[in-house]
C-alpha cells in the first residue's frame, strides 16, 4: 500500500460559548482547525487535524501544517501509512521539532492502518481498558455566577469533573476557586487552570490562600522550574499540562515525583504515536494522565477518544469532548459524549470521516 494524495484543508470553529477567555487575558472566538485527508493506492482514506488554541498558544500555529506539508509531502508520497514508525521516522527526519504539524499526518496513518485491519485504534493500542472515559468541562473566565451557573448546567448533563480557568488577576482568581470549590458535591472534582498565567510570587499567594481546599492546581506558571518553585509551597495536587512536551519532560518529572497528574495534548507531543509512549512510561511510573489535545472538532476528539478508551482507567484522570466546544464541524461520526463520559467508535481506524462539506476546497494537495 502507499500513499498517493495528501490534501490539507482549513476551516474556523466558532467557540460555542462565543469567547473562550483563559490564562494572562488570552481569549478564543474562532479557532483555526487544519485537517489532513491522505489517500492510498488501496482506495483507503485516513484523517487528521490539528487545531490551536488561539494563535499565540504555546509555539503552534495553525499555518504550521500547511508548511510542514510543503517540506515534507514529496518524502511521504509513495511510502506505506500502516508503517507507523517508519511514517514518524520520514517526519522527524524532514523536519526537526513542530510536532504539532506533523500531529494530524500521524493520525491519518493510524486511521489507515486501523481500517486496513479492520480494527478500531484503540485495539491497535492495546485494546479496551477504559469504556467511557470520565470527562471534565470548562468554565471559562467569566463573572464569579456566570461560572456557577455554568457549571450547574454541565453537572446537569453528567459531568462530574470541572476546570475552572484562572491565571489573570490573582486576587480574583482566589475568589473564583473559593466559589468553584465550593459549589462541588461529594465526589466531585475541580482543577484551577492558570495555564502558565501567574508569575511565581503571585501563583504562592493563591496557593496559600486556598490550602484548606480539595482541588487541583494545574499549570500556574509557564515553565517546568517556576512550578516547581509553588508545588514546594502548594498543598495541592499539581497537574502540569503545556510543559509537559516530550518523553524527556516526562522522564524529568518522574525522576523529581514534580506532578500528581500530566496532561497529555497529542499535538503537543507531537502526534498518536509519541504520545503514547509518553503516556506508558508515567503510567507505568503511577503517574496518571489526562488524554487531551490544543482544542479540535470531531477527528481531533476520535483521537483524544481512542487514546483514552486505551489508558487504564485508575490512571486515566479524565479527558474531554472537544467537537462540542464548536459550532462548525470538522468530520462526520466518531467520538460521541454521554452522561458526562466520552466513548470512542468501535468501527475501523478512527471511525470519523472528514466532513468536506464543512472544509470546503484543500488549500494544498500533492499527488504522486
Amino acid at each position: 500500500m502507499k500513499i498517493t494524495r495528501i490534501r490539507i484543508f482549513k476551516t474556523d470553529l466558532p467557540y460555542v460559548g462565543g469567547a473562550y477567555v483563559w490564562g494572562a487575558g488570552n481569549a478564543i472566538r474562532i479557532a483555526k482547525a487544519s485537517v489532513v485527508v491522505i489517500d492510498t493506492d488501496a482506495g483507503l482514506q485516513g484523517c487528521g487535524e490539528f487545531t490551536p488554541c488561539g494563535e499565540n498558544y504555546m509555539v503552534a500555529h495553525s499555518e504550521g501544517v500547511e508548511a510542514f506539508a510543503r517540506l515534507a509531502a514529496s518524502n511521504l508520497l509513495g511510502e506505506d501509512p500502516r508503517q507507523v514508525a517508519r511514517i514518524e521516522q520520514v517526519m522527524d527526519h524532514t523536519v526537526q521539532g513542530h510536532g504539532y504539524a506533523k500531529a494530524p499526518f500521524d493520525a491519518a496513518c493510524w486511521d489507515i492502518l486501523g481500517q486496513a485491519c479492520n480494527q478500531p485504534v484503540w485495539m491497535l493500542l492495546g485494546g479496551k481498558l477504559t469504556d467511557g472515559a470520565p470527562m471534565y468541562r470548562v468554565a471559562p473566565q467569566k463573572a464569579t455566577e456566570e461560572t456557577l451557573t455554568e457549571m450547574e448546567r454541565y453537572r446537569a448533563e453528567g459531568y462530574r469533573q470541572f476546570q475552572i480557568k484562572v491565571g489573570g488577576d490573582w486576587t480574583s482568581d482566589i475568589d473564583r476557586i473559593k466559589a468553584g470549590v465550593a459549589l462541588l458535591h461529594p465526589g466531585e472534582k475541580a482543577m484551577a487552570d492558570a495555564n502558565q498565567g501567574w508569575r511565581v510570587d503571585n501563583a504562592i499567594r493563591v496557593a496559600r490562600a486556598t490550602a484548606d481546599l480539595d482541588y487541583i492546581l494545574e499549570q500556574p506558571c509557564r515553565t517546568y522550574e517556576e512550578c516547581q518553585q509553588v508545588r514546594r509551597v502548594a498543598r495541592q495536587p499539581m497537574k502540569l499540562d503545556e510543559c509537559v512536551t516530550d518523553i524527556s519532560v516526562a522522564q524529568r518529572i518522574v525522576a523529581d515525583r514534580g506532578a500528581e497528574i500530566c496532561c497529555l495534548k497529542l499535538s503537543n507531543l507531537g502526534g498518536l504515536s509519541k504520545a503514547r509512549r509518553v503516556r506508558d512510561y508515567l503510567v507505568d511510573n503511577r503517574i496518571p494522565v489526562v488524554s487531551e489535545d490544543t482544542w479540535g472538532g470531531e477527528i481531533t476528539t476520535a483521537v483524544v477518544a481512542h487514546f483514552a478508551a486505551s489508558t487504564p482507567p485508575d490512571y486515566l484522570q479524565n479527558t474531554t469532548d472537544l467537537m462540542n466546544y464548536n459550532t462548525r464541524s470538522t468530520g462526520i461520526g466518531g467520538a460521541w459524549a454521554k452522561d458526562g463520559k466520552l466513548y470512542a467508535p468501535d468501527t475501523p481506524g478512527l471511525g470519523v470521516t472528514p466532513d468536506f462539506d464543512s472544509l470546503g476546497a484543500p488549500v494544498a494537495e500533492y499527488t504522486a
